[in-house]
């Protein structure tokens, strides 16, 4: 399978601040926010500018800067200080620690001089102190003040009390550690200053720090500025706008930087969540046909955000700016948000399908949307961790491009357009990380419930309005408010249709193959390993194994549990004879017999049953060196009434096509006793998408890295293949397993040039989901004569398309617990069933004869219909003619049944005699013989 970290996390985030979290005044009432640094007003050392752009295209300087300022009436000693520099993300130490030297002069500044990425803006004033490992990210960070030298032991996130080492404090931007309320990060021309120097500190980052043009000061500059005179000319008016002005026509405002004062009605509100913020739209519109620009745009605020209410109108004045490509307007001040008084007209929802271009939805930004039209599930993979589902407009997820369409095609370009253009993700109004903080992973996940769940491929109804947004680089829709799952009932804006499948579809035959990836099934957990690393639950207890060692599975006897009772499920409920196993543990790589684990689960598999059902395939005598073979291997289990092996198995043991990969394994099976029955299947788990170098390197055309080894062991399958065939003297070939290729990719066309038919390709299912598209990386191929046997296909899709929240490994990771025993998400890929009518030897030998003959003048005629039984078992044998029914009920192999009828005087006409035979498991044939008349 594609590789993919199994704990995922790519979204930035912007701090909650404590002014989001209490009921707030609207107007210029003072905030009143606890103080969470030791620095009070106006005698302390603080941090007085942030500088985090340097040397970016357009940046206003080539290096990062922190400025420090001393308010006090003596100089400050920097020596046993330090500036210390964590991610906007991160809850451990800071990375990276700045011992200061030299002094701040009374009134005075200090200029930090610090990394550059490039030669790009104006070089700084001659720095005080130069450090060009303090990296400060743009989007957002905390710099901390310490008294000492040594890095702080995991300081608190959140607006909470920071040790008493540090002095200030400045969280900006996407930072998850600020005093109060975040700062606003700043565009490329900007800096983050405090507003007022000479006030003090009032511990609220996004009161005391405003954008601005940078001004790095050196301790050099002198104490406090001189006064200067007074302007003779008053300061330039703000000028008032509407929204749409705002907002533009193009990709960003025109009116970037500048303050403005604007009105709107509040359509949605983000109190808490992260968002920090509530958007306003123009009074009465978006039921417009036609438009090029939106009419409405985002309020960064989160000193205002708790006192406004959906509904209100109001006139902000704020600076305008761009957050990652979504137009925000931020309030200069508390007393900057008025609540105008009269009515309002409310906006009114756009009724639209999503656009299909950047260019149509951005004139669309922060409106208040109706959906209208078919969208469909495409993504789950972000709801387990961010509480947002892809989304594909229409009735069908999106594809995995190679999976339809050759790559370097025309058509796989049309492909990728469609996909970009029918995405977007519907998201929870929050940016949470779910598996982030302890108390994030306390809150139960937004739309997903153990008994609802959301599956790709799943119809999504929309209800309620929801705000087209754009954050993190894609299109969204938010609900009006945060979701949660106290408030789902009047907040969640859509509803997904429940598409589980109890079983497969039938597939029809006289036995079914199917190919299973078992996603990591170790009996060797790995708790019993030393030097195992673990993912581990929201208790920090381990789930399952991480790095360090050899096993992948399980971390304990009780995740194994877990894990296996889940693949049991799916297992038995297949409904196949043959079952081909991938990613199974190789239990010698452990010092075990290289059949341990595939024991287990075989013996686990019986015992649901309550009964032997199930044998294995043992490994063969002639295997490679273990150095050559990987810790999973691939492997087969059967049903014993049905079906039984013909000699041993075989591994192709080719150690230069398949060394970064596992080999192949073939083994003939057979109806039990039935010669003509035979056929070869091979199972095959081909090498991963995630790495590979030189002629291996991801070439950018869609099929991910490693294609070259693909090809190769795809060509050497074929050859492995053809000679099997040849040995076995059979024309019955199944090529089974998890391929790591699309369907049109390079190594499937291997195979399917070889003659081999995908059996996948008839259902029109697929097996495997990522990055938000479907497709299938595992197949069923046959050959001409094999394929002629096939009655039915059926992708199982118990696993791709449900949320990793279900998994065993992901147990206990959310306040609510999804896992349960059923066959869903027992593993990332799902099982395909091919269902088989093969050539059998008649379980009886018909003889029908009629006879004449005169016996004292009269002319007797005798019909004889003879069976007998060819099979292994005790059957039942009822043969029928014109002349009626008789029964057997316990025929012996090797025992025949006859039925003689005699006529007096009247002919027998020609006609058929039917003999049907039924097994003792209850399954019925009927045969036919025709007879001639006398």
């Amino acid at each position: 399978m594609p590789d993919a970290s199994p704990q995922p996390g790519r979204r930035r985030r912007r701090g909650l601040g404590l002014a989001a979290l209490t009921g707030l005044s609207l107007v210029a009432t003072p905030l009143a926010a606890a103080p969470v640094s030791a620095a009070p007003a106006g005698d302390a050392l603080v941090i007085s500018e942030v500088f985090a752009r340097g040397g970016s295209a357009g940046a206003a300087y080539s290096n990062r800067y922190v400025e420090l300022y001393n308010p006090t009436g003596a100089e400050i000693a920097l020596g046993g200080l330090s500036i210390q520099y964590r991610s906007a993300t991160g809850t451990a130490a800071p990375t990276t620690t700045v011992p200061l030297t030299g002094a701040v002069p009374a009134g005075g500044h200090f200029l930090l001089a610090g990394a550059s990425n490039g030669t790009s803006g104006a070089a700084l004033p001659a720095a005080d102190q130069s450090a060009n490992g303090l990296n400060m990210a743009a989007a957002g960070g905390t710099l901390f003040l310490v008294d000492g030298v040594s890095p702080l032991a995991a300081p608190p996130t959140g607006a909470a009390d920071q040790p008493d080492a540090v002095l200030d404090l400045v969280g900006y931007g996407s930072s998850n550690t600020y005093e109060s309320a975040v700062a606003t990060a700043p565009s490329l021309t900007q800096t983050i200053a405090r507003a007022e120097t000479t006030t003090g500190d009032t511990d609220v980052n996004a009161a005391d720090f405003a954008l601005g043009a940078p001004t790095p000061q050196t301790a050099g500059a002198g104490g406090s500025p001189e006064p200067t005179t007074p302007p003779t000319t008053p300061p330039a008016e703000v000028p008032t706008v509407a929204v749409r002005e705002i907002q533009g026509t193009g990709d960003a405002s025109p009116l970037v930087g500048r303050t403005v004062t604007t009105t709107g009605v509040v359509t949605a509100r983000y109190p808490s969540g992260g968002y920090n913020g509530y958007v306003i739209q123009t009074a009465g519109t978006g039921g417009e046909s036609a438009r090029t620009a939106s009419d409405a745009v985002f309020v960064f605020s989160s000193a205002s955000v708790g006192s406004v209410a959906v509904g209100d109108h109001l006139r902000i004045t704020g600076v305008v700016s761009e957050y990652n490509g979504l137009t925000e307007l931020t309030p200069t001040s508390a007393a900057a948000v008025v609540r105008l008084d009269g009515p309002a007209a409310a906006a009114v929802p756009a009724a639209v399908t999503v656009p299909r271009t950047d260019a149509e939805r951005e004139v669309l930004e922060s409106m208040l949307i109706a959906p209208q039209g078919a969208y469909t599930v495409t993504d789950t993979f972000d709801l387990n961790s961010f509480g947002s589902i892809g989304l594909a407009a229409g009735e069908t997820p999106l594809l995995t491009p190679t999976e339809v369409a050759r790559p370097g095609s025309a058509e796989l370009a049309a492909v990728v357009a469609d996909n970009a253009a029918r995405a977007i993700t519907l998201d929870d109004g929050a940016s949470l990380n779910f598996l982030g903080a302890a108390a994030n992973k306390a809150i139960p996940l937004p739309y997903l419930t153990p008994t609802e769940p959301i599956r790709v491929g799943a119809p999504a109804v929309f209800s309620r309005p929801v705000v087209l947004d754009y954050r993190n680089g894609g299109w969204a829709f938010q609900p009006t408010t945060q979701l949660t799952v106290e408030n789902a009932a009047e907040v969640q804006p859509a509803t997904f249709a429940n598409t589980r499948q109890a079983q497969p579809e039938a597939v029809g035959g006289d036995v079914s193959i199917a190919s299973f990836n078992v996603l990591n099934y170790f009996t060797t957990t790995g708790d019993s390993i030393a030097g195992c690393t673990f993912y581990t639950d929201r208790d920090g207890d381990p789930v399952t194994v991480n790095s360090g060692c050899d096993a992948r599975g399980a971390a304990n006897a009780d995740d194994l549990e877990r894990q296996q009772a889940k693949i049991v499920t799916a297992i038995n409920s297949l409904g196949a004879g043959v079952v081909s196993l991938e990613e199974i543990e190789n239990s010698a790589k452990f010092g075990e017999p290289r059949d341990e684990a595939l024991a287990t689960l075989t013996a686990a598999l019986n015992a649901a049953l309550g009964s032997e059902v199930w044998a294995y395939v043992p490994s063969p005598a002639a295997l490679p060196a273990l150095a050559d073979e990987d810790v999973i291997r691939t492997a087969f289990i059967y049903k014993k009434s049905a079906i039984e092996p013909v000699g041993e198995s075989v591994v192709l043991n080719d150690t230069v096509n398949f060394s970064n990969a596992r080999k192949p394994l073939a083994q003939e099976f057979r109806l039990i006793g039935d010669s003509a029955s035979e056929f070869v299947a091979i199972v095959n788990h081909f090498k991963s998408k995630g790495s590979g170098s030189g002629a291996d390197a991801d070439q950018g055309d869609g099929q991910g890295a490693s294609n070259a080894s693909r090809v190769a062991q795809a060509t050497a399958l074929v050859a492995f293949a053809d000679r099997l065939r040849a040995e076995k003297a059979t024309e019955l070939v199944y090529l089974l397993g998890d391929f790591n290729a699309y369907s049109k990719e390079d190594p499937v066309k291997v195979i399917t040039d070889a003659g081999y038919i995908d059996q996948g390709a008839k259902d029109g299912k697929y097996s495997y989901s990522f990055d938000g598209a479907v497709g299938s990386l595992d197949h069923v191929f046959a050959s001409p004569a094999a394929d002629a046997t096939v009655t039915g296909v059926d992708t199982w899709n118990i696993n791709s398309g449900e949320s990793v929240a279900l998994e065993y490994s992901r147990f206990d990771y959310n306040a609510t617990i999804f896992y349960d025993t059923s066959a869903y998400r027992s593993s990332d890929h799902d099982p395909v069933v091919v269902g088989l009518d093969l050539p059998e030897t008649a379980p009886v030998t018909i003889d029908v004869a009629t006879t004449a003959s005169t016996k004292r003048l009269a002319v007797l005629r005798t019909l004889t219909v003879s069976a007998v039984n060819n099979g292994p078992e005790t059957v039942s044998i009822e043969i029928t003619t014109v002349y009626g029914s008789k029964t057997r009920t316990s025929v012996k192999p090797g025992q025949s049944f006859t039925v003689k009828t005699v006529t007096l005087l009247s002919p027998i006409k020609a006609g058929t005699a039917a003999i049907a035979v039924t097994s003792p498991d209850g399954n019925t044939r009927t045969y036919q013989q025709a007879y001639r008349g006398a």
